[in-house]
């Protein structure tokens, strides 16, 4: 037994599958950039991608699985997938919630394999009323590009800038555009609220963009930011820290009770953690992969649970969505 699932156990807690509303999927691990805190390893050099086969798959869930309502594109820069554009569209028809992890720099660059321009990808967005999550490490120049590299800055306000001239992130529109901040180093985020009303009065006054909501995601542990910590001999600091800032009440909104996370081979984990830990569901139970899919079956496994689960429980909470409490 891990010692995340022993705080579990010791405190009675429930981490059963509350729901499956959303399908979270990674359709490739290209990108654009190779931050340094991500915990995916994507970079210009991945070339791992969903196939349309089970793209395919992907919306025939979508369509038969009502209590499923949202889809959820992640990568890599997703953008970069030759299906994408397909994916969005067909999931839109269904009349799902379709949601982009769209890095704001992929529109900027040309695309690492085709060189094809992605400046249609604002006006495609819009088209599709697609709900846009985007990594903005800090409101300032300096600290963004420091963890995301040489320009990206730049290039984020001037994409900002763009989905605000269409109407994304505006008071009154009903297209969303939403920041993700990540800290820089090895502590927890400050709370959600006070962060989101600064990076709004910051982005503002220096540069005239708006955005709906700011998310707060803790790092974790896992991958290039772990490596890196272990490079600097503070890992095991960094996950005493985590382990300090247990909140149980933020270890009921976490991610993993009411998504599935779905990587580019069609196998199924309980979020994008484990995914890129290569830590399948439930040994027991028979959809392992979206080919055998079943929704029934997927309510009642029991989430996989390790020690880099202190990072999505620490202090106010972390998920795809932001702070869980």
């Amino acid at each position: 037994m891990t010692s995340f699932e022993k705080k579990i156990q010791d405190l009675k807690l429930d981490m059963s599958v509350a729901s499956v509303s959303t399908l979270q999927v990674n359709i490739t691990k290209l990108c654009n950039q190779a931050c340094r805190h991500c915990h995916v390893d994507s970079s210009p050099q991945r070339r791992e991608m969903m196939s349309r086969e089970l793209i395919e798959t992907c919306l025939h869930i979508l369509k038969n699985n009502a209590e499923i309502t949202s889809l959820d594109i992640t990568g890599g820069a997703p953008e970069l997938h030759s299906d994408f554009k397909y994916f969005v569209i067909e999931a839109r028809k269904l009349n799902k919630q379709v949601m982009v992890r769209h890095n704001l720099t992929v529109t900027h660059d040309p695309h690492p394999i085709s060189g094809e321009s992605m400046l249609y990808l604002p006006e495609f967005f819009k088209e599709q009323s697609v709900e846009l999550v985007s990594s903005l490490p800090y409101y300032d120049k300096y600290f963004t590009d420091r963890q995301r590299g040489s320009g990206v800055f730049h290039k984020s306000i001037t994409s900002l800038k763009m989905l605000n001239d269409i109407g994304f992130g505006l008071e009154g529109s009903s297209l969303k555009l939403n920041l993700v901040y990540n800290p820089i180093g090895p502590f927890l985020p400050a709370s959600q609220t006070s962060l989101e009303e600064k990076f709004k009065s910051e982005l503002k006054a220096k540069f005239n963009v708006s955005f709906n909501h700011l998310f707060t995601i803790t790092n974790m542990p896992i991958k290039r930011f772990a490596k890196e910590f272990e490079r600097l001999n503070q890992y095991e600091e960094y996950m005493e820290k985590l382990r300090g800032a247990f909140n149980p009440s933020a270890a009921l909104g976490v991610m993993c009770r009411s998504l599935i996370s779905v990587d580019h081979q069609g196998q199924i984990f309980d979020c994008d953690f484990n995914q890129m830990l290569n830590l399948p569901i439930d040994s027991s139970c028979p959809s392992q992969n979206i080919i055998d899919f079943d929704l029934t079956s997927l309510k009642k496994r029991s989430i996989v649970l390790k020690d880099h689960c202190f990072g999505c429980t620490a202090g106010a909470g972390s998920s795809c969505g932001g702070a869980t409490a």
